[in-house]
């Protein structure tokens, strides 16, 4: 607008120069709190950079120039030996060191017939996170009925119920393998006692909030002819919420390889601890080889999981977040 508009603009009435100044007195507070924001967040992040560098043993930004020299240095000299190690297939590059070890790692089921060793590995990894998710669920699934306001009525048995769930689930998995390698030592044991203790608090709480959105009127006639409380839990809730507890079942199994994966890189076998070794010991070609092979299983266990939610659940399953 010109100021030759502005001129002819007709003045406004005192109630319309009220509601403009205090039109401009809200767009003013807003500018001020916007720029304080980004002040504020600014120097949070300043803080916390100087904080990062002064207790890094590394020093943070003396470092930080050569953040692409790791990447540099996992170039293989033949782009093939990333194949060779994937397949355990012999090296023309061997020299006798564990770099160009690949047929060392192979399991033999029979004479002729091996199954590569990051394969392996990796088969370990999916059967620690399957495993973990199936003792998981299955104590989610019994603790979560009593922890549901609808179906129990005792103020006592909900309360310890969940505060139980809110305390498997307070630590992160790798915390709790941290106490188990202490106990049970390397492997994969561990790993499955962490995975499986977070899941059941993770799944508990999913369980109960589904449950305690379901629709009571079977339970109500169940009741009307005399029916117990596990026949009314039976037959008149396992059957509504059974899809939706299937959804979460496999969301938290997608979760539980991806957790597996972190803990073999603490030593709790699997995949992971194949890639931290590789990573220590700069072996280029088998770092390349695990971290293509973690790629497409987490991308097929991802679309095999999204693709038997839907089948069971239906596009219901996917509906959340998208505001349908």
């Amino acid at each position: 607008m010109s100021a030759t508009d502005v001129q002819r603009a007709p003045a406004l009435s005192p109630g319309g120069a009220l509601v403009e100044q205090h039109w401009r007195d809200l767009a003013a507070r807003r500018r001020l709190y916007t720029a304080g924001g980004l002040l504020f967040l600014l120097i949070a992040l300043s803080g916390s950079l100087w904080f990062a560098n002064e207790t890094n043993a590394g020093k943070f930004f003396d470092r930080l120039p050569h953040i692409a020299d790791f990447f540099i240095d996992m170039k293989p000299r033949d782009w093939f030996d990333p194949v060779r190690a994937l397949f355990d297939l012999p090296s023309p590059y061997d020299d006798g060191s564990l770099k160009f070890d690949y047929p060392e790692g192979r399991i033999y089921l029979s004479q002729g017939v091996y199954i590569p060793e990051y394969f392996y590995r990796m088969v370990e990894t999916l059967n620690i996170a399957l495993f973990s998710t199936l003792v998981g669920s299955t104590f989610g699934f019994l603790l979560c009925f009593f922890a549901a306001r609808n179906i129990t009525a005792s103020r006592w048995l909900r309360f310890t119920s969940r505060r139980f769930l809110e305390i498997v689930r307070a630590f992160p998995e790798i915390v709790i393998a941290g106490f188990f390698l202490a106990i049970f030592s390397l492997g994969p044991i561990p790993a499955i006692m962490a995975v499986s203790i977070h899941t059941v608090g993770a799944l508990g709480k999913m369980f109960f909030e589904v449950v305690e959105n379901a629709d009571m009127r079977p339970d109500e006639g169940l009741r009307a002819v005399g029916a117990n409380w596990v026949e009314r839990v039976w037959f008149g809730i396992v059957p509504q919420v059974l899809p939706n507890f299937m959804s979460y079942f496999l969301l938290r199994f997608e979760i539980n390889v991806r957790a597996s994966t972190i803990l073999g890189a603490v030593g709790a076998g699997g995949i992971g601890e194949s890639l931290r070794l590789s990573i220590s010991r700069g072996h280029e070609a088998k770092t390349i080889a695990i971290v293509f092979l973690l790629f497409c299983t987490i991308v097929a266990v991802d679309q095999f999981s999204a693709w038997l939610r839907r089948r069971l659940v239906g596009k219901q399953a996917f509906a959340y977040g998208r505001g349908e």
